[in-house]
């Protein structure tokens, strides 16, 4: 019974609503609508920092754009304020396309800095134009009308704000879902796991801040509507810090943590200020006080958010995950007969000023081989998987893929061309399940963007692309833990995720970077056996371990590097022979 009613808790809550607004007074229903509006823009911050990781301090002020941009042309130029609703949008949209050129590559406090002076200068903008009403402010906004009804009374806008924000929830949730979603939630831990699969983090970025700034225009609309009057007040910085505040306090990355932090800030504000003002004075603000020691209690008790601590609470009821079936995907890259060369590194050099991290390194890998690269620390192994992958730029030297020279070895590229890697150190997205992580790693064979996702377009691809991650889960043996949560492995189990990741991309080369690492003796065994049934499929790879054992007794071929340089090459047995590499890697000579 439970477990159905948290399965519709939207349309639960939504008809709640309705029925509430039944018997609400006039004030209790401003208040409702006021919170709804900054609902709004809570949830656009969930999509920009909760999801994709990217602080702003600028959402107030395009609210202010998109309020400002409506009141203009309704009250000023007399038009239809669904048309102010389209240039809202619009204004918005290319205010943040014109920032985000700046500022979406920054990271850290640069975003937020820049976002905070985009804030004061939009404020102290408007505030110093005449035709806005500068500080003043402007009046005379007409209210929404839809087929010659005027929406004047708090009852009818609130309806109007309550279908806004349902519309609003129901884009972000339905994106976030699919293939963009996987996209920018991997974007928190940094661009490189969504660029090593052939996605664009930058545009990704681009699209979330875009997107982020629409909606708090769009919040900005229904806000001039519904007050009927504008001034700056209210798209200040204060009121940037505000959002930002609303949506910690509910659960930075939850849509329904959003809703519960806009309601509880904004409610318990104006509650404080009513019960306090007897006790306190009227024109005090030690209200402010009392509410910033509440704020500062919860942020203790839920340092995640309160939302966050409701699903863990209810977590044994909540909705099971619809059954995905393994499949294999069709269309799959045919491998090449064995022995053919995939790829040739031809006196590859890498150098950090003086610093020669690669030194003209040259060997190849064929199809249905496994290299072994061996080496000591600082030998240059994850370099030159760097190199191979475009993750850095060759200093010279080249790289062949199929005896075809690349000109430009980008790492997205790389991807689409069927090279695949897993890290030195494991990147995951610890709070995305397995299954969705592996299915970041199929982002290259998808094709629907953000307009698929927002119209359902994108079913079908993501049954395929889930299906496909599925079937890579029961080839490495976490099956049983699709839905559990990548970050509650261990460090072994996270190692055999990112092959599945890998794999996951269809590739000709798979470049592993010390799988090995952390697993126990049956784990290894298990894992040798699957790296055998990789390669007897057609699969080259280049694998780098530390464990000469492991090493040699899955490798072909034996390839040690010491110093940036290649000091042996050959069948595994000589190698481990050759006194260089007992020097370099094992310490002395036999």
């Amino acid at each position: 019974m439970i477990r159905q009613i948290l399965a519709r808790l939207p349309l639960i809550a939504l008809a709640l609503v309705v029925l509430a607004s039944l018997v609400l007074t006039n004030y209790r229903l401003t208040l409702v609508t006021y919170v709804m509006i900054y609902a709004i823009v809570c949830i656009a911050l969930v999509l920009m920092t909760g999801v994709v990781g990217m602080v702003s301090f600028g959402q107030a002020a395009f609210v202010g754009i998109g309020a400002y941009a409506t009141a203009y042309l309704t009250a000023e130029l007399g038009l239809s304020p669904w048309l102010g609703l389209l240039v809202a949008l619009t204004a918005c949209g290319v205010a943040a396309y014109l920032i985000g050129q700046m500022t979406v590559r920054m990271s850290g406090h640069y975003l937020a800095l820049v976002t905070l002076c985009f804030c004061i200068s939009v404020y102290f903008l408007i505030g110093n134009t005449e035709v806005l009403g500068k500080f003043n402010g402007m009046t005379g906004i007409p209210p929404l009308s839809i087929a010659g009804y005027e929406m004047r009374s708090e009852r009818s806008i609130f309806y109007v704000v309550l279908s806004g924000l349902a519309l609003t929830s129901w884009w972000v949730r339905r994106i976030l879902k699919g293939r963009v979603g996987r996209g920018l939630r991997s974007l928190r831990t940094g661009g490189l796991i969504a660029e090593t699969f052939g996605v664009d983090a930058n545009a990704l970025r681009m699209m979330a801040f875009v997107s982020a700034a629409m909606l708090a225009g769009f919040s900005g609309w229904l806000y001039a509507h519904f007050q009927r009057f504008v001034n700056p007040t209210p798209f200040g910085v204060q009121m940037s810090i505000e959002y930002l505040f609303m949506v910690v306090i509910g659960g930075v990355g939850h849509i329904w943590g959003a809703i519960l932090g806009a309601g509880l800030v904004t409610v318990i504000k104006q509650e404080l200020q009513d019960v306090l003002r007897p006790f306190l004075g009227e024109t005090t603000r030690l209200d402010m006080l009392v509410f910033s020691t509440l704020m500062v209690f919860m942020l203790i008790v839920a340092r995640q958010g309160i939302w966050p601590l409701v699903v863990r609470a209810f977590a044994k009821w909540m909705p099971r995950p619809k059954p995905v079936m393994a499949i294999e995907i069709g269309n799959r890259r045919v491998m090449p007969p064995p022995q053919t060369v995939v790829l040739e590194a031809v006196a590859m050099r890498k150098t950090f000023g003086g610093l020669v991290a690669v030194d003209d390194v040259s060997f190849s890998i064929s199809a249905g081989e496994v290299l072994g690269l061996l080496g000591p620390n600082g030998a240059g192994k994850s370099t030159l998987f760097n190199l191979i992958t475009g993750v850095l730029p060759l200093s010279s030297g080249g790289i062949r893929l199929f005896a075809k020279e690349l000109s430009v070895v980008d790492v997205r590229e790389m991807c689409r061309r069927g090279v695949a890697r897993t890290f030195q150190h494991v990147k995951l997205v610890p709070d995305m399940t397995l299954i969705e992580n592996v299915a970041i790693g199929a982002a290259s064979l998808g094709q629907k963007g953000l307009l698929g996702a927002t119209f359902g377009l994108d079913r079908a691809e993501e049954q395929r692309i889930l299906g496909w991650s599925m079937h890579l889960l029961q080839r490495v043996g976490l099956a049983s833990r699709a839905w559990d949560l990548a970050g509650s492995l261990p460090l072994g189990h996270q190692r055999v995720l990112e092959i599945a990741r890998a794999l996951a991309a269809d590739p000709f080369l798979l470049l592993l970077d010390e799988p090995a690492a952390g697993l126990r003796a049956n784990e290894k065994t298990e894992l040798a056996a699957l790296l055998r049934s990789l390669r007897n499929s057609g699969l080259a790879i280049l694998l780098v371990e530390h464990d000469m054992e492991f090493v040699a007794s899955i490798a072909d071929r034996l390839m040690v590097m010491n110093f940036g340089r290649r000091i042996a090459m050959g069948h595994p047995d000589s190698v481990r022979a050759d006194p260089m590499v007992q020097d370099a890697y094992l310490g002395a000579a036999a």
